[in-house]
């Protein structure tokens, strides 16, 4: 019988490991602040799933132009409304809230090695707050 354990345990850690789902809430308020995404900081596995949730009316969730590795999608999330993305592509994304992005609604997710895009993603300017949020959460990686 523990021959068959062993085995099984064997197949499943051969087999395709299953892709994680994450939550980010888009909040009028929370812990950092106001318009914050929660949490603004999540690291991931390539294909995992983060879920953003219309916690509070007047957000949405967007990728950065420049803050997304190359070859993978972008996406921009509809007002109000939750939106769901999968993460394929190892690197660094780069979100925000469009309509709080000057008042810096941002979030940062690594998806395994952030080397493959960290220097591009340090570059893009961000306005207003969002320029001291983004390189805080940025510094997390140093």
């Amino acid at each position: 019988m523990s021959v068959l354990l062993i085995a099984a345990a064997g197949v499943a850690a051969t087999g395709p490991a299953s892709a994680a789902d994450h939550e980010v809430k888009m909040l009028n308020k929370g812990e950092a602040g106001i318009m914050v995404f929660e949490p603004a900081f999540l690291a991931v596995a390539p294909g995992d799933t983060v879920h953003f949730r219309a916690v509070d009316k007047g957000h949405n969730a967007a990728s950065i132009d420049g803050m997304v590795p190359e070859g993978a999608a972008t996406w921009k999330g509809g007002l109000n409304k939750d939106v769901t993305v999968t993460l394929d592509v190892e690197g660094i994304y780069g979100v925000r809230c469009v309509p709080h992005y000057p008042m810096g609604m941002v979030a940062l997710i690594v998806v395994g090695d952030p080397s493959v895009n960290l220097e591009a993603a340090r570059q893009v300017k961000q306005p207003g707050r969002a320029k001291q949020r983004m390189a805080e959460l940025l510094a997390r990686l140093d």
